[in-house]
């Protein structure tokens, strides 16, 4: 029963924590989530604060049957279906919209509490533009977000420091002629596949994630992994500058070797595998750590 009770409690912590992901507008919560480098809100929560519907779920489907009547414009088809917090505390997935759709659906709905609502929006397109200006104030924003995620600095520092490194590949790729990001998607895996034995998709699959980013899924000796992986593959292209699309597979295949050959290494080490299966789907980063530390104080006290 006390293990029943700590787990309980344990997964209040854990929404609570999800929940820090919403933005409140006017005393309402709107879930939004960081997809294809924009803000999509959710559309059932925008419309029940506008509408001020006690069920805005089915306001917004007759919404979407009167748009397509009166203008022949099926509203739907300018949302993504992504996976938010439910108020049952799981991921289901919903109808977003960017900010340009929000306002276009907001369009549709008679309420005087749209132009305030705009305004809000216009904050948040405002805040984005600060970042792309200074991009230290987007590090740290970006910061505060993994924070409230359940993310320790150590790992958010990383997370960072693999993202400056990604940037500089891409701009070396970019440089180089490759400018597609299905191409990008390519190389990628040639890395990926180097390093770890598994593409991108692959990875995610064994980690048991859908949409979500696979690298906030993975733990610091992951990341430092990918991020060498990369960081080689850029220096491999400064000093080799292909030419052609094969002989930047080839790169990208020498870059990620490099740091298979270390993993491998670090492995025989300690007899601990890098790759695991861990997610902070249920739990967050900072929770997993401490388990593992708890987990490995025991064992120190079972050997001794």
């Amino acid at each position: 029963m006390a293990d029943a009770n700590e787990r309980n409690s344990k997964e209040k912590e854990t929404e609570e924590k999800k929940r820090k992901k919403l933005v409140v507008f006017q005393g309402k919560k709107i879930r939004r989530i960081w997809e294809n480098n924009e803000w999509f809100f959710s559309v059932i929560d925008i419309v029940g604060v506008l509408s001020e519907s006690e069920n805005p779920r089915d306001y917004w489907y007759k919404l979407k049957i009167r748009e397509q009547e009166s203008s022949q414009i099926e509203l739907s088809t300018f949302c993504l279906q992504l996976k938010l917090i439910a108020e049952d505390g799981k991921l289901r997935e919903t109808d977003c919209a960017n900010t340009e759709t929000i306002f276009r659906i907001i369009q549709s709905i008679p309420s005087k509490r749209a132009e305030p609502f705009k305004r809000w929006l216009a904050q948040v397109g405002y805040e984005r533009v600060q970042e792309i200006e200074n991009p230290e104030l987007a590090q740290e924003r970006m910061k505060e977000i993994y924070e409230k995620k359940g993310y320790s600095k150590l790992w958010i520092d990383k997370r960072l420091r693999g993202i400056a490194v990604r940037q500089d590949l891409t701009d070396e790729w970019k440089k180089r002629g490759v400018e597609e990001d299905i191409k990008f998607a390519i190389l990628t895996n040639e890395i990926s596949k180097a390093a770890f034995g598994k593409t991108v998709e692959e990875y995610k699959k064994f980690k048991k994630l859908n949409k979500e980013n696979l690298r906030d899924h993975m733990t610091d000796l992951e990341l430092i992994f990918s991020m060498l992986g990369e960081a080689s593959t850029a220096e491999i292209e400064r000093a080799q500058n292909p030419k052609e699309f094969g002989e930047h597979l080839e790169v990208s295949k020498k870059g990620g070797t490099i740091a298979k050959n270390a993993r491998l290494e670090l492995e025989n080490e300690t007899g601990e595998d890098v790759i695991i299966d861990e997610n902070y789907l249920t739990q967050t980063e900072k929770e997993a750590k401490e388990k593992k530390r708890k987990k490995k104080l025991i064992e120190v006290e079972n050997f001794c």
